[in-house]
């Protein structure tokens, strides 16, 4: 028997029971729709949040006080440090000829108030650099002045969202507003410019370093964010921290240094295993489809017991039945993860219409991972039904039993 008239009689027999044959091709191509779909939400979440990180620039550095190694755990935030990281110690980073740009920063929370309007807000305690370093968007009027960080000027910033609760749509620029026991006169607005350093910068307001330490009665930084120079070596730059820190700290080697590549390949690696699991997971529907498309060639081999019987009662041998059922099996294996395939980047392009931030689309990985995992499945699990449809003695097939 030629192949076109294998794929024929296939093609035939699958037809002739177009429920079992919709049932069967509606469990495959749920597979594989769930393997595609899943990997794209996986994979586009690991491009945002990468994405968003790279866009802050991978060339910066995070001096936090106190050394991982003292607690076992975490770099600390909060707690007794050997010593305070200071204003005077971010500045004196700028001896590295591999730092470009150094930002301290405190923070804290602190009622603000404006005529009859008050509310706690999160108060960021900086300087200029701020802005340059985690590339704020101003939206409205400036950022802090430059100057000496150790003189604390009157003037905040402040998040859109704490814009427009306070003030609504009158005007904001210029106002005077009280932060604590203190007033700021109001020199900019930040935009839409969502989380930074693990605070929510909508909902923020910012003041001079100096004005921080006041407010909040500590001498001692949150962290310092440092800025590479272009082209230079973060490990240079770290080797730079740590011996500049030494040296001011009485060969203390007490602050914990994290660098801004290795944050997005950490996150970069956490949604690869996530991508990778939620695939796995879902490639088992495939091995449960696959199981379906045996037990019902097994029932079709029972049901065509006697057409079994006629084939060999005409002289065709046992690997030519096999075949026919093998071809029947992928057959409905390669039309149900065309069908799935199709219906994933249907519902891929669909999320992506639906949320634009997000870069919906599954990795070509997945979609040959995906179809492979289908075909060897079915081809598998078609093996069985075909194995026992070829081993039934014709006599006994003719007279269906």
């Amino acid at each position: 028997m030629h192949t076109r008239d294998s794929l024929q009689f296939a093609l035939h027999a699958v037809t002739a029971h177009r429920l079992r044959t919709v049932l069967m091709l509606l469990a495959m191509a749920i597979g594989v729709a769930a393997v595609v779909v899943l990997t794209a939400l996986g994979e586009s979440a690991r491009r945002y949040v990468t994405g968003e990180f790279a866009a802050l620039g991978t060339n910066l550095l995070i001096i936090l006080p106190g050394r991982n190694e003292t607690t076992g755990g975490a770099p600390p935030l909060l707690g007794e440090t050997p010593r305070d990281l200071t204003i005077d110690d971010a500045l004196a980073l700028l001896r590295s000829p591999h730092i470009d740009r150094v930002a301290p920063i405190m923070a804290g929370s602190a009622p603000l108030s404006y005529a009859k309007r008050e509310r706690e807000v999160t108060v960021l305690g900086s300087t200029a650099e701020f802005a340059p370093v985690r590339h704020v968007d101003v939206a409205q009027g400036r950022f802090l002045s430059p100057g000496d960080p150790h003189r604390a000027a009157p003037e905040c910033v402040i998040g859109h969202k704490v814009r427009d609760e306070l003030f609504g749509a009158g005007p904001v620029l210029g106002e005077w507003l009280r932060l604590g026991d203190r007033r700021y006169r109001v020199v900019g607005v930040l935009g839409d410019t969502g989380m930074s350093i693990g605070v929510e910068l909508d909902d923020v307001a910012i003041i001079p370093v100096a004005g921080a330490q006041v407010l909040f009665n500590r001498q001692s930084l949150f962290r310092v964010i440092a800025q590479g120079r272009p082209g230079s070596s973060m490990q240079d730059a770290s080797a730079d921290i740590r011996r500049i820190v030494r040296e001011r700290h009485e060969g203390e080697d007490d602050v914990t240094i994290i660098t801004q590549d290795a944050v997005v390949q950490t996150f970069d690696r956490i949604f690869k295993a996530l991508t990778y699991g939620v695939a796995g997971i879902a490639a088992i529907s495939l091995v449960v489809a696959g199981i379906l498309i045996m037990n019902v060639m097994l029932v079709a081999v029972t049901q065509r017991t006697a057409e079994i019987g006629l084939l060999k009662a005409i002289g065709a041998p046992g690997r030519v039945i096999k075949r026919l059922f093998v071809t029947e099996a992928l057959l409905l294996t390669v039309f149900g993860a065309a069908l799935g395939l199709v219906l994933g980047l249907a519902v891929a392009a669909l999320l992506r219409r639906l949320y634009p931030v997000l870069p919906i689309a599954p990795p070509g990985w997945a979609i040959v991972a995906a179809v492979g995992v289908a075909l060897i499945t079915g081809m598998v699990f078609g093996v069985l039904p075909a194995t026992r449809a070829a081993r039934l003695d014709p006599v006994t097939a003719l007279s269906r039993r």
